[in-house]
């Protein structure tokens, strides 16, 4: 089946070309003339003849306003032709329009052919849309016949008509997939292939945001397709008229070009923040032209805008290759090379539009394709390449956490070794004092005891003493594992114990004492602030038993307002030299009771003269949560 369509195809275009050179179609005249009121035909002209594609802006200035025609009337071209060969040799025929600029309508004679959907705002746009229209018979004459075109725009857009052919089917058919190729199908392409690279490097940017020649490449791409979507469009939508939508566009391009020079220069290292600002001044300059010239002005606006936009893109492409030679980097010769054959293909482009050129086609919609696939490859193999940087780096990352995990072991080790054996020397000496406090006043109660005692000690009286060390060492133990009890509810039952130990060992040494404590607590302590307190109430009434020699010993508990509490012990016994029993350091009593009270973050002060010594500890139960984790 194919192949026989195959074979169908191929011989109606033999037999069409046969026609055409047997019955070919005669152009006689090309000519263009206003419109009248209302877009009426002008049957006697003015007609000058032209020659197609014709933009007629300034056509006809002799005392005509062509900005009203081109807004509510249009021109009007008139094509007559003619076949030479009669009637029974005559094969079908067909008119293809290249392009209406902006919209229009087609008759073939006085019939009606096509006409675009809006000839008023918001008005067609088919500037880019090739049409093919089959000629009937029934609406041809003998000789010669006119095809009929009215092109319309608004005023400040373009107003002309572009090439008209005129031939068998098979020939013209051929022409209208051609054209719709170049103007339609590889202007989609090149939208689709620059929108999926821009989402796609978006995409990119986002998640490597320190790469941002990836970002400035993604704008200049979006705004591009902003600006080239106007080559497909065939209607203002979705803008409410077309001044609006031709503005949107342009500033597009503006925005654009501003985006691809930045992507330029991040993709090629280059610094240069005066430049950058003076760019985006030019660009806003532009855009605020943009929007306030008023649009009966566009063509020359655009005109000048668009002129400033191709000269900065440019010198950006000429600035290029310099960089490259200096840096000699493979990644800025590609960019160079690229923006080089922008620039030449597009002053070709340009020259071949404005029929300097003749005989050539446009190009660039298809280097286009090319050079952004490249430009997309230049990225791409610099993310693959910082890819496997980054890959590298994590191995070498990787390597050097194992070996910094292996130090750490290492360290932490012996970091262990030597706290578990500060521990230990920290448990003996607590130790140590603990039995200095507690303990140790005891064994002094006992020695003094059986010195002092004229007869044989009572197996009674030995045993009670044996219990008294008991209990001692019992209270060490358990004072020193019971950080987490509870304090006494008030200072009288803290002291309690200890006022009765000492109570009955003062006594025994005729040792008058006065214990001054508050009823309560103004600020309860913790259990291991109570602990300091009592080792220093143990430690200093164990030193007034041993070395005061004294009469009389006073205890005083304060506490004030702001949570400071207050221990003072004075006795009236023979004194000592303070600062020579600090500086020998053999004290041991004297040591103790400073480290405690500095675990508490508390101050030690003691005065001692001959008559009279006063230890004054002082410390802040606000800081029970420090002293408990130094403790």
């Amino acid at each position: 089946m194919r192949w026989c369509l195959s074979i169908f195809v191929w011989l109606a275009l033999c037999i069409g070309a046969w026609a055409q050179d047997h019955c070919p179609v005669e152009v006689l005249a090309i000519q263009a003339a206003p419109a009248l009121k209302g877009g009426e035909y002008p049957v006697n002209g003015p007609w000058e003849n032209v020659v197609l594609p014709d933009v007629a802006w300034h056509r006809f200035s002799n005392g005509n306003n062509l900005d009203e025609h081109a807004g509510n009337n249009g021109i009007w071209y008139r094509i007559d032709w003619q076949r030479n060969c009669d009637n029974s040799q005559a094969y079908p025929v067909a008119v293809v329009t290249e392009s209406v600029v902006l919209a229009g309508e087609v008759y073939i004679n006085d019939e009606l052919l096509w006409r675009d959907a809006h000839l008023v705002e918001p008005i067609s746009r088919s500037w880019n849309m090739p049409r093919l229209l089959r000629l009937s018979e029934p609406y041809l004459r003998d000789g010669m016949n006119s095809i009929r075109i009215r092109v319309v725009s608004i005023p400040g857009q373009q107003l002309g008509l572009g090439r008209v052919f005129i031939g068998t089917i098979p020939a013209m058919q051929q022409i209208y997939d051609g054209l719709w190729w170049r103007n339609r199908t590889l202007f989609a392409i090149n939208l689709i292939v620059s929108g999926v690279l821009g989402l796609f490097f978006l995409a990119l940017w986002v998640a490597h945001r320190n790469e941002t020649a990836y970002g400035w490449y993604a704008l200049s791409t979006i705004f591009w397709v902003i600006f080239a979507s106007n080559i497909l469009a065939i209607s203002p939508w979705p803008f409410p008229s077309t001044a609006i939508a031709v503005s949107v566009y342009l500033i597009a391009l503006v925005l654009s070009i501003s985006c691809f020079c930045i992507f330029s220069w991040r993709l090629s290292g280059l610094k240069l923040p005066r430049i950058e600002r003076a760019l985006w001044l030019l660009t806003a300059l532009l855009v605020l032209a943009m929007l306030g010239i008023p649009f009966a002005y566009a063509i020359t606006t655009h005109a000048i805008i668009i002129s400033i936009s191709t000269l900065v893109f440019a010198c950006n492409c000429v600035a290029m290759p310099v960089r490259a030679w200096r840096s000699r980097n493979p990644e800025h010769i590609l960019l160079a090379l690229c923006l080089l054959a922008l620039l030449v293909f597009s002053v070709h482009d340009y020259l071949a539009i404005t029929r300097v050129i003749t005989g050539s086609m446009t190009i660039m919609p298809y280097a286009n394709i090319a050079i952004t696939l490249c430009l997309a490859g230049i990225m791409a193999v610099r993310h693959a390449k910082n890819a496997r940087r980054i890959e590298r780096f994590n191995v070498e990352l990787q390597e050097a956490v194992t070996t910094a995990q292996a130090e750490l072991a290492s360290t932490l080790k012996q970091q262990y070794g030597l706290a578990l054996t500060n521990t230990r020397l920290q448990d003996r000496l607590q130790l140590a004092h603990d039995l200095h406090d507690g303990l140790g006043g005891s064994l002094l109660h006992i020695m003094a005891s059986v010195e002092q005692s004229s007869q044989m000690l009572q197996r009674e009286r030995v045993l009670s003493m044996l219990k008294l060390l008991r209990d001692d060492l019992r209270q060490t133990i358990d004072s020193s594992s019971s950080e987490g009890t509870e304090a006494p509810a008030t200072p009288k039952e803290w002291i309690a114990p200890l006022r009765h130990r000492f109570t009955t060992l003062f006594d025994h040494f005729n040792i008058r004492s006065d214990w001054q404590l508050p009823d309560e607590w103004l600020t309860r302590p913790n259990a291991m602030q109570c602990l300091v307190l009592t080792r220093l109430v143990e430690e200093g009434l164990t030193n007034v038993v041993r070395h005061s020699q004294a009469a009389h010993v006073r205890l005083r508990l304060t506490q004030d307002s702001k949570a400071e509490l207050c221990l003072e012990i004075e006795d009236d016994g023979v004194g000592f030299d303070v600062a020579a029993v600090r500086q020998s350091g053999l004290s041991v009593g004297m040591r103790s009771m400073t480290t405690r009270i500095a675990r508490l973050n508390g101050t030690l002060h003691v005065e001692s003269v001959s008559g009279k010594t006063i230890l004054t500890a002082r410390f802040h139960l606000k800081n029970a949560d420090s002293s408990r984790s130094e403790l």
